[in-house]
């Protein structure tokens, strides 16, 4: 007597085991050199693992297939590629870019569109050629606004014993962790109003003896950075995250600090002549050692 035929379970029908299982599946077999489908807004591209994971580990696409479950892939295709809801016009360029580290783009392509595609999966280092390139093409640097990288790139070809001047530039909302400001001179008028200066790994940074006179850095989170002996004279720092901030030393005088976050600051020897320091978030202690 016959015994009933077993089903079996080809590729193309993974999708019918429980999610679950399909998944960690999945997961279990994603070696570096195996190939796999993805299906970008109707496209099949066909990649390897060690395309997608290599080149940025930390990308949306590596995570999708790494094998520590912080991202589980996407759904499936009724051919097994997976699904990805992204235009296939501008992902072209960052697979590309994946395979071999140059960004190759047909004139027809906008690479702005690139640009928004990798800031979406979180590719980084592409991320910083693209905003580079288009930076060049929108205007001479003596035109245009400063970015992040060209304050990186004065930063790091001027040693810290020499003046960088940054006379009235606005970096409002700016991401400037981990840098290091030692002896900047923003002179008066600098907006920095909004910018983030803190790293959740805890490396400070550093604006010791930078001189903000006057300058606005209002709604930005300062927490851990390094402000000793710096000038900060006039300044506008309301509403401002200062929480474990060293301002040893520091010129405060006529600073508005109000509304902002001081707790846990050091304030030792700093100057607070004349500085608004109503409707603090934390009251300021005595033990902080102002002046």
């Amino acid at each position: 007597m016959d015994s009933e035929p077993k089903e079996s379970v080809s590729d193309c029908g993974r999708n019918e085991l429980p999610p679950e299982a399909n998944s960690l599946a999945a997961a279990s077999v994603f070696a570096p050199n195996r190939w796999v489908k993805l299906n970008v807004g109707g496209q099949i591209y066909a990649t390897t693992i060690d395309t997608l994971v290599g080149r940025e580990p930390d990308s949306m696409l590596a995570r999708m297939f790494l094998q520590d479950g912080s991202m589980m892939p996407s759904e499936r295709d009724e051919k097994g590629a997976f699904l990805i809801d992204r235009s296939p016009r501008y992902f072209e360029p960052i697979i590309n870019y994946l395979r071999h580290g140059q960004f190759v783009c047909d004139s027809n392509i906008s690479v702005l569109g690139v640009l928004e595609e990798a800031r979406f999966f979180g590719i980084y280092s592409l991320v910083t050629h693209l905003e580079e390139r288009l930076g060049q093409q929108e205007a001479p640097m003596g035109d245009r606004p400063l970015t992040r990288n060209d304050v990186i790139k004065a930063i790091i070809q001027t040693s810290v014993i020499t003046e960088l001047r940054f006379q009235g530039v606005n970096l409002s909302g700016a991401d400037l962790r981990k840098l290091d400001f030692r002896n900047i001179n923003f002179k008066e008028g600098a907006n920095l109003r909004g910018c983030n200066f803190e790293d959740p790994t805890g490396v400070r940074t550093n604006l010791e003896g930078v001189n903000l006179k006057g300058a606005c850095l209002e709604s930005s989170n300062m927490a851990g950075v390094n402000l000793r002996v710096a000038n900060l004279k006039n300044a506008n720092m309301k509403n401002c995250n200062l929480r474990a901030a060293v301002l040893a030393g520091a010129d405060l005088e006529k600073c508005n600090l109000s509304g902002s976050d001081l707790q846990e600051a050091n304030l030792r020897g700093a100057n607070l002549k004349d500085a608004e320091l109503a409707l603090m978030v934390t009251p300021l202690h005595m033990s902080q050692a102002i002046r």
